[in-house]
């Protein structure tokens, strides 16, 4: 009876086990709401943050942020060009940061630590909307990761997801519009 017993209780373990594992696969990732002052998701983008007007960056706003997290990454990008263009890229904010405020400054290294990586205008730090025609979607991503980043100063975005790669807890986006002038 002993035997039988200890079988059940084994039997009983492995499934608890399993149906735990299966639970914790479901679960759904943390989403980040990121907002900002000057549009709203899926609206138009005021002028003074186009490339051609004033190329400021827009300031924003972030909660629902993971405790574990310990610093953030921003990608902002184009998907409607030829090619996705990539506008800003800047990582390692710290995660108790609760925003970015309007017209950060285009150096390598802020003094909150966090870096910029380079845009494909070539540059450090934002550049803002600049469709050769039409009405484009800027998509403003932010990750929260579970690490500081070891990237230098202008890292391309591509280099920021492969550093960023299993150190994922939590991601938000806002998308504005722009339209040719």
């Amino acid at each position: 009876m002993n035997i039988k017993l200890s079988k059940i209780i084994i039997v009983s373990s492995l499934i608890l086990a399993m149906l735990f594992a299966l639970a914790q696969g479901k679960e759904k990732k943390m989403e980040i709401k990121l907002h900002s002052p000057s549009f709203r998701d899926g609206e138009m983008m005021p002028d003074k943050h186009a490339y051609q007007s004033e190329n400021i960056s827009p300031a924003l706003n972030w909660f629902n942020i993971p405790e574990k997290a310990k610093t953030l990454a921003i990608i902002c990008d184009d998907p409607d060009a030829p090619s996705i263009w990539v506008h800003w890229v800047i990582y390692n904010i710290p995660a108790t940061e609760k925003g970015l405020p309007e017209k950060i400054a285009r150096q390598e290294i802020l003094d909150t630590k966090s870096i910029h990586g380079k845009n494909d205008f070539g540059n450090i730090g934002y550049d803002g909307p600049a469709p050769p025609s039409g009405t484009h979607r800027y998509i403003f991503k932010i990750y929260a990761l579970d690490t500081e980043l070891h990237l230098n100063p202008g890292a391309s975005k591509q280099q920021l997801l492969k550093a960023m790669g299993g150190h994922l807890l939590a991601q938000g986006l806002l998308m504005g519009k722009y339209a040719k002038k």
